[in-house]
């Protein structure tokens, strides 16, 4: 009884395919099609998925998917119907060669190929993604089905157990989902991106598609709202069309929180209408795709920004749409998409309807080009898998890539992400003590960049800690901050000791503990910094004899500043010395230019004027620009050499809100700089807005820049810039 109810249950879902074929679908080809029915029915008797349901629904059901959803005809139909039979059962391909044909046959021969590898326990994913894309070269279609195989397979995931659901999530999310947008297939690409998530992260799943939920029935009302005088507008002017509203899918809210570092409440484009017409005769559709776009925007205002262009430019997976973002009812943004009918078919079907609507025109398509790029180089003898993955992988994050754990988590980075970096996104502990990885089973560097598809072991030693040429190679903030942060706290013990021992040296000298004898070793010892004398006191590099030494020097007077420039005339090379008294300069052998004030570390240029006296400008300076084009033989090349004390002048301008104490704090902020003197300080308020003008002595650029970033820091400040040029 039971076998007759599965049996009716088999040839009702069998019935429903051949209701789904293609229109026009000859008899001839829906006999072909029966025939392969009833051969995997047969094959796979008595087989059943882990569900408990019989083997065969899978393959009808795929097959399905590749009629509707893709949009393929007979020969896939018949293919994904047979897709499991070879590996499964006692057929052959030559047996299916007899049968069907060897086109048919070479398709299930590759999908069987790729069962082998992805149940391979393979751990190198990019292998697997390059043997994925190997079928190319023979039949695009195997690729199709395929797809549609794992969207079956997800839609059907929960009967599996869950570190297998994890595993084939993963997978997916890794391979199909940017394989299904490569092809275009936009719909199916959305749906497995969500399954995926929904495997990977359910809890976080259930909660942005319950608010996902939530948000939708809120706005309903509003959807309405924006959509009628749309309707009026197009109906006036003779269109025939469907405008549809939906929300973001949860992956990609999710994807975007994760991304940007934002709560759900943050993202503003939720909302999206679609809006899709028939062209109207002797028309072209782009000149229509904007005509409705003029219609929209007269009545919504667009934010210009996110206008983005695909009917003049379609992306490389034949994609073709116009999006504009404008301001809604209530202060919302709401995302609208306009496609033509075949438009709208190629972002859901991807190739199947862009080969159907192709023309000659349209050969060189960006799509065509990819296949053509990719067989190509499949040709190419020696091509490793990372490369290939390198060198085609799919771009649906193209800034980022995804890597996996030797457990099989996937990890996603920036691109240049190294194997420091992946550790310490791992936890802040295995960073701190990472001595190298392995990737791919390979013994690598930490400094060693990741590809998309690297899997990646850390070592590590406890002996191990952060060091400073660390921060030369790794790109995550997370990194950065934890190693700066160990930095940070070794500094303030080394600081606090080295303090601790400079105040043993001055009562030893029995001299009183003064900010005053700090200054003066600070001076004669030539460091940037009291901190910098107290470490290097705390870590050995400067010995108890040295700092007594610096404090019996007579000081001269504090305002006199060192500082050198190289100049270079024919094979003669000479170093000249200037001496500057704050406010007034005494200089031999050249000038600083007052109409852009460089300092040690601009680049800057000579300019022999007039007698022995060189004039030095900042290379961007107006002035120096002008003067390099009318008297290029004054030139006279110049670098910055070496420095004891400098002081340069600098000048920049701020403003912000104006609120209490914001002059206090800037000004404090100025003073607590042992590298900068304030010369003059200018401030003027108006309306609630404060602008202010600071003429500062500076060592070098390096010190200005970190001044200007802690005074933009100030929450009160909006803009803080070095003013370039002095003199108009």
């Amino acid at each position: 009884m039971v076998m007759d109810q599965e049996q009716e249950m088999i040839q009702a879902a069998f019935e429903d395919l051949l209701e789904s074929l293609r229109p026009g679908t000859t008899e001839e080809n829906k006999n072909l099609i029966r025939k392969a029915f009833d051969l995997a029915n047969e094959a796979h008797q008595g087989v059943r998925r882990k569900s408990g349901e019989p083997y065969i629904l899978h393959p009808i059901a795929v097959a399905k998917i590749a009629a509707t959803e893709i949009g393929l005809g007979t020969t896939s139909v018949v293919a994904a119907l047979l897709h499991d039979v070879v590996e499964d059962t006692d057929y052959t391909v030559e047996d299916i060669a007899n049968l069907f044909g060897a086109k048919i046959a070479s398709i299930v021969d590759g999908l069987t190929k790729i069962s082998e590898v992805m149940e391979a326990n393979t751990t190198q994913q990019a292998e697997t993604f390059r043997k994925v894309l190997l079928t190319l070269a023979d039949d695009v279609r195997v690729i199709l089905i395929k797809i549609a195989d794992r969207l079956h397979n997800m839609r059907t995931l929960d009967s599996m157990p869950e570190h297998k659901q994890v595993k084939i999530a993963s997978e997916t999310l890794y391979i199909y989902a940017p394989l299904a947008h490569r092809m275009g297939l936009h719909a199916i690409k959305t749906e497995l991106e969500d399954l995926s998530l929904k495997y990977e992260n359910p809890d976080e799943y259930r909660e942005l598609e319950r608010k996902i939920h939530a948000y939708r029935d809120e706005n309903s009302n509003l959807y309405q709202q924006f959509i009628a005088p749309i309707r009026e507008r197009l109906t006036e002017n003779g269109y025939h069309y469907d405008i549809t509203a939906r929300t973001k899918s949860v992956y990609s809210v999710w994807a975007k929180m994760q991304r940007r570092h934002i709560s759900f409440e943050e993202i503003y484009d939720l909302l999206a209408v679609r809006i899709v017409f028939d062209p109207k005769d002797n028309q072209p559709e782009k000149w229509q795709c904007w005509n409705i776009y003029s219609l929209v925007t007269d009545m919504y205002s667009p934010k210009p920004e996110r206008i983005r262009d695909w009917v003049s430019v379609p992306k490389a997976n034949g994609y073709e749409a116009l999006h504009l973002t404008v301001m809604g009812p209530g202060g919302k943004w709401i995302e609208v998409q306009i496609r033509s009918r075949r438009m709208d078919e190629i972002a859901e079907k991807g190739l199947a309807a862009h080969w159907k609507y192709k023309g000659d025109s349209d050969s060189n398509s960006e799509l065509d080009k990819w296949l053509a790029s990719i067989k190509e180089v499949l040709e190419q003898p020696g091509m490793d898998a990372l490369e290939f993955l390198d060198e085609f992988k799919m771009n649906l994050f193209a800034k980022e890539i995804r890597v996996f754990t030797p457990k099989g988590e996937m990890r996603t980075l920036p691109k240049g992400a190294t194997v420091l970096d992946f550790a310490y996104d791992i936890h802040t502990e295995i960073g701190n003590h990472c001595i190298g990885g392995k990737v791919n089973h390979k013994l690598v560097p930490m400094s060693c960049q990741l590809r998309s598809g690297d899997q990646v072991e850390v070592l590590t030693s406890d002996k191990q800690k952060p060091q400073s040429d660390w921060l030369d190679f790794i790109v995550t903030a997370k990194a950065k901050n934890n190693i700066n942060t160990v930095f940070r706290k070794e500094r303030k013990e080394q600081v606090k000791l080295g303090s601790m021992m400079f105040e043993k040296i001055l009562e030893s000298m029995k001299l009183a503990v003064t900010p005053e004898a700090v200054s003066k070793a600070q001076l004669h010892l030539n460091l940037p910094s009291k901190e910098d004398m107290f470490v290097n006191l705390a870590k050995g590099f400067l010995t108890e004899d040295e700092v007594r030494k610096a404090l019996k020097k007579k000081s001269e007077n504090k305002f006199v500043k060192y500082w050198k420039l190289q100049f270079f005339k024919g094979d003669k090379e000479k170093v000249v010395k200037v001496k500057e008294e704050t406010g007034k300069e005494e200089v031999s052998d050249f000038i600083i230019a007052s109409c852009c004030c460089p300092i040690p570390g601009d680049d800057v240029v000579g300019f022999k004027m007039e007698g022995d006296k060189i004039t030095v400008h900042k290379r961007k300076c107006p002035e120096a620009i002008r003067l390099m084009s009318s008297h290029g033989d004054k030139i006279v090349p110049v670098k910055w050499v070496s420095h004891r004390i400098m002081s340069f002048l600098a000048v920049i301008q701020l403003n912000g809100i104006d609120s209490m104490g914001v002059v206090s704090d800037i000004t404090r902020i100025i003073s607590q700089e042992n590298n900068v003197s304030m010369r003059a300080v200018h401030f003027e308020t108006k309306d609630g807005i404060f602008e202010g003008t600071i003429h500062l002595y500076v060592h070098n650029t390096a010190d200005l820049n970190n001044l200007m970033m802690k005074i933009s820091s100030l929450k009160s400040v909006e803009n803080v810039t070095r003013v370039e040029n002095m003199e108009g």
